[in-house]
């Protein structure tokens, strides 16, 4: 594997893409373990990136593969994510509960963005939380990153709240059901349109059954696919309002730059979102082997993984400390929010 791995990316990256795929590999396997759902293996690599890099600090051997994980390594585990979704899959769910998943997306991301603003969260952080809230989790947070450039300590600070929020989603949506009164299919709609992440969201659609649970799913995976415009869109938002680097940025093989460094600079064009579309298209062709489907369920949690590993191996923790309360204080607010959008718009749907 070593050797593949040098002809393919040079040998300097390989050291640290081991590291990383290792981290990733114990993450998904501790998850598959278990059997508890809310060990996410993203969240499980971030951890184990961060107390790698608290009590080792972050060798200089490592820091090109762990670059590398982090962007191309990303892009291309998001692109392969679009082979998961069809479009005959969406259309079954009708236009009621695709026009939800849009607005879920269209309309608690800006929301998140001012709220950020007023309670004075940086701007990066709170469109990765706004992000991860609105779209699906953490693997929109680390997509989201890619035109917003926040630290490495942003990211880490945003899935950590996403995964907290969604937990509780994930806990309190069955507990509440029964006091609200909802059919299946509205139950599954509002969990399928507010829930963060995709495993969470399933998770407390199937509490309401198997109707519950195919609508949440579909509903969820509509969210899925609105990442690659929500993401061109959030870089055009950038762009225009003269986007900042803030924190450690990866470049050039290497970590450079200070927590609190700011840097105007007008943010990429996230060619990757394309590659996510092309491939929900080639999916809905019904052309792709079940094979090279399945490897790529089996590849996409692996390499998202090993990407929030090479996060956490780069993050900071005093600086991750220094961002206070009112990160959190955001990801609750965007979380209510969303929640009751989904509720109203279900409710709205299946009178």
């Amino acid at each position: 594997m070593a050797r593949v791995a040098e002809m393919m990316i040079g040998r300097r990256t390989v050291p640290g893409l081991l590291v990383c795929i290792a981290i990733a590999m114990a993450s998904i396997r501790l998850k598959d373990a278990t059997g508890i759902a809310a060990l996410n293996p993203v969240v499980v690599a971030l951890a184990v990136g961060i107390a790698l890099r608290a009590a080792f600090g972050l060798p200089a051997a490592l820091r090109p593969g762990a670059a590398f994980a982090v962007r191309p390594l990303l892009r291309a585990a998001i692109i392969l994510l679009g082979l998961q979704v069809t479009i005959g899959q969406l259309a079954s769910v009708g236009a009621g509960a695709l026009l939800l998943a849009v607005s879920s997306v269209a309309l608690t991301l800006p929301f998140t963005i001012c709220l950020g603003a007023r309670l004075r969260v940086e701007p990066a952080l709170a469109q990765l939380i706004g992000a991860g809230t609105g779209i699906c989790g953490a693997s929109a947070i680390v997509a989201a990153n890619q035109v917003s450039r926040g630290s490495q300590e942003d990211v880490a600070y945003a899935l950590a709240v996403i995964t907290l929020c969604g937990t509780a989603a994930l806990l309190a949506y069955p507990a509440l059901a029964p006091f609200l009164g909802l059919s299946a299919r509205a139950y599954g709609l509002w969990a399928g349109a507010s829930i963060h992440e995709v495993v969470q969201a399933v998770g407390a659609a199937a509490a309401g059954g198997p109707v519950a649970a195919e609508v949440g799913t579909i509903t969820k995976l509509a969210r899925v696919v609105l990442l690659a415009p929500a993401v061109l869109a959030l870089g055009a938002f950038v762009a225009r309002s003269g986007g900042t680097v803030s924190g450690d940025t990866v470049s050039g093989g290497a970590v450079s730059g200070g927590v609190g460094e700011k840097a105007a600079m007008r943010a990429p064009m996230p060619w990757f979102a394309f590659g996510f579309l092309a491939m929900v298209g080639v999916a809905s062709t019904q052309l792709v082997p079940t094979a090279v489907d399945q490897a790529g369920r089996q590849l996409v949690p692996l390499m998202l993984a090993a990407s929030v590993a090479a996060l956490g191996l780069n993050t900071n923790l005093a600086a991750l400390r220094a961002k206070g309360i009112r990160p959190v204080l955001l990801g609750v607010g965007a979380s209510v929010f969303v929640s009751l959008l989904g509720l109203f718009g279900a409710i709205m749907i299946d009178r």
